[in-house]
C-alpha cells in the first residue's frame, strides 16, 4: 500500500510542477511581447523553467523507471 501512496504523491507533485512550468511559459511569453522587458527577470524565469523541466523528468523516471532490456 505504501508504494502506491508514494506513487500517488509523486504524481501529485509532478502535476503541480507541470502547472507551474506552464504558468512560467505564459509569463515569459507575455514579458517578451510587452517591451521594454526586464532581461534579468526574463533570464531568471527561464532558468526556473529549466529547473522545473529537470525536476519533471526526474519525477517521471521515479514514477515509471526504465525497464532494463
Amino acid at each position: 500500500m505504501q508504494e502506491s501512496e508514494d506513487i500517488a504523491a509523486l504524481r501529485l507533485r509532478l502535476h503541480e510542477i507541470q502547472v507551474e512550468h506552464r504558468d512560467l511559459d505564459e509569463i515569459i511569453e507575455r514579458l517578451i511581447q510587452t517591451p521594454p522587458h526586464d532581461d534579468l527577470m526574463l533570464r531568471r524565469l527561464k532558468k526556473r523553467k529549466l529547473q522545473l523541466k529537470d525536476r519533471m523528468a526526474l519525477l517521471e523516471r521515479m514514477i515509471e523507471p526504465d525497464i532494463p532490456a
